[in-house]
């Protein structure tokens, strides 16, 4: 699209909304695919006075697509701070601030939460204009149904050790939890899933919004030898490492046979919760453990009531 037809496309989707100055205004960018930049974030770059960014060289890139031109500010992981106090000055001044990082939404895995924290410590606002998220993207093609929600856990330690203990920490989450990993350890990340729950299900998003994105769904136990296969050690990945199956866990291995039981039967005619809270106040149980386990016989659909 004419860069012009574009500005004057979004200025007609997004102006009417108010645009306080004074204000730092988080924009969110593409991950790879320019396609995916919103309407309404290109009117903010538009509109603002300063883009601050993680680095020139890319934004600027991004506006001359845009076909804007405007001053450009570095704030990174190596100067946040000190360029956070430059960002509050020109925001007490008056002007309207942008922050992009190199690809994505700022402050989740890139630099942006000092920059935001000291913005509103000054008591300026900030403002979030939504854009792509590797996160979310992925989560939405995962199709995690026993997962109970989500944990954005981002790079692992890079040190094996290190790594294989995070891994072991999380390993009983009942969520599905989002990994990051560059092309550099990818393999390392693999072969380390794979030692420690070979079975647990992973979908794997490499070049996500890409021209050769991939989004596959595997047992641990093949991630490593399909790294191997032609080119898929290349490019950035977001991992999904789904959440254990209730009947995987180990949160009713320790409970005795009596309580299983009782839970069991409640479950089947109550709502978990009610179930977990009646046999926490019989029993002195943590509830917590007590609604996995109400979980784990719902889903498996068992009735201890039921002699068959």
């Amino acid at each position: 699209m004419d860069a012009t037809l574009l500005l004057d496309t979004a200025r007609a989707a997004a102006a009417a909304q108010q645009y306080p100055a004074g204000a730092l205004y988080v924009v969110g960018t593409p991950i790879g695919n320019l396609a995916d930049i919103s309407l309404r974030a290109i009117h903010v770059l538009e509109l603002v006075d300063v883009v601050a960014c993680e680095d020139t060289r890319m934004t600027q890139r991004l506006l001359q697509h845009l076909g804007l031109s405007k001053k450009l500010m570095a704030v990174h992981e190596h100067n946040e701070n000190q360029a956070a106090e430059q960002v509050v000055q020109a925001l007490q001044a008056g002007q309207r601030v942008a922050y992009v990082s190199d690809a994505g939404t700022p402050a989740v895995s890139d630099p942006g939460a000092r920059l935001v924290h000291a913005v509103q410590a000054a008591g300026l606002r900030t403002l979030p204009i939504p854009g792509a998220s590797a996160v979310v993207s992925l989560l939405s093609v995962a199709g995690d149904t026993a997962a109970q929600g989500f944990a954005f856990v981002g790079f692992l330690p890079p040190k094996a050790q290190a790594r294989l203990a995070a891994l072991k920490a999380l390993q009983g989450s009942a969520q599905a939890l989002v990994f990051f990993e560059s092309p550099h350890r990818v393999e390392e990340l693999a072969r380390d899933l794979a030692a420690v729950d070979p079975e647990r299900t992973l979908t794997v998003g490499r070049e996500l919004t890409k021209q050769f994105e991939d989004v596959v769904r595997m047992p641990a136990a093949q991630w490593p030898a399909w790294l191997k296969e032609g080119q898929h050690a290349r490019g950035e990945f977001a991992v999904v490492w789904h959440a254990r199956p209730p009947e995987a866990r180990d949160d009713d291995a320790a409970l005795p046979a009596p309580v299983l039981a009782c839970i069991s039967a409640l479950a089947a005619h109550h709502p978990v919760k009610e179930a977990a809270r009646l046999v926490a106040e019989l029993t002195g149980l943590p509830s917590k453990q007590l609604y996995q386990a109400a979980l784990a016989s719902r889903q498996r659909g068992d009735d201890a009531t039921d002699p068959a």
